[in-house]
């Protein structure tokens, strides 16, 4: 499955973490290590740019953060981002620059690039979004299956191949410019491919291709 590896995904000179995904082929597999990497790059972040605010969270001097939000680390905030009001950051989560986390939005777990938007409702757990992506309002990953059992990523359009992961905990992995309808749940295991658009009000499943139209299941189109 070529689709769904790192390199054909995601722009990796968009993210703090880049050096780090180079490591791995498929991007499931840094889930594990984002807390013990942002504890690794945390300590040397310029001093002249990011300030500690605590127990492994670092911020960036240029970046806004609304007094409601809550920070809990191991965290960094990189240059430019938005943290806006009632926003919960529950640890192990790297905001790439320029992104936006929105009022009640709450992360767990995640890496999101540079330039990202979840500003409205979003649940972002256990997920990579990339350079660009967007979550509508309300919009959300599920990353844990209603009967525990491990993950496994299918490509039910071009190869019907499919990967396990070993993973109980897997919600998203969204390519560089996705963009995410409304009130869209991202089942645990779903890839997106990059500049693909999820309809609002889409249950997504599995590998969605790259440059296409996600309409609902088994219903998708080329974008151009």
């Amino acid at each position: 499955m070529e689709n769904v590896k790192i390199k054909n995904l995601y722009t990796l000179e968009e993210t703090i973490a880049g050096d780090y995904l180079k490591k791995f082929e498929y991007p499931w597999e840094a889930l594990k290590g984002i807390s013990d990497l942002i504890k690794e790059i945390g300590p040397t972040l310029d001093s002249e740019k990011f300030e500690q605010r605590g127990e492994d969270i670092w911020v960036a001097k240029s970046a806004k953060v609304a007094p409601t939000a809550a920070l809990n680390g191991p965290l960094i905030i990189d240059e430019d981002a938005e943290i806006r009001h009632c926003a919960f950051v529950r640890g192990s989560a790297i905001v790439g620059k320029g992104s936006v986390v929105g009022n009640s939005t709450e992360l767990k777990n995640v890496i999101i690039f540079n330039s990202v938007q979840v500003p409205h409702y979003n649940y972002v757990g256990d997920s990579i979004l990339g350079y660009k992506s967007h979550m509508g309002a309300g919009s959300i990953t599920s990353n844990v299956k209603s009967d525990k059992t491990l993950v496994v990523v299918k490509d039910c359009y071009d190869t019907n191949e499919e990967i396990e992961t070993g993973l109980k905990k897997f919600g998203a992995m969204l390519g560089d410019e996705v963009e995410v309808g409304c009130g869209t749940v991202l089942n645990p295991g779903s890839v997106v491919g990059a500049n693909t658009n999820i309809y609002p009000l889409s249950s997504v499943r599995g590998y969605v291709p790259a440059g296409s139209i996600y309409k609902r299941q088994g219903e998708v189109v080329e974008k151009y």
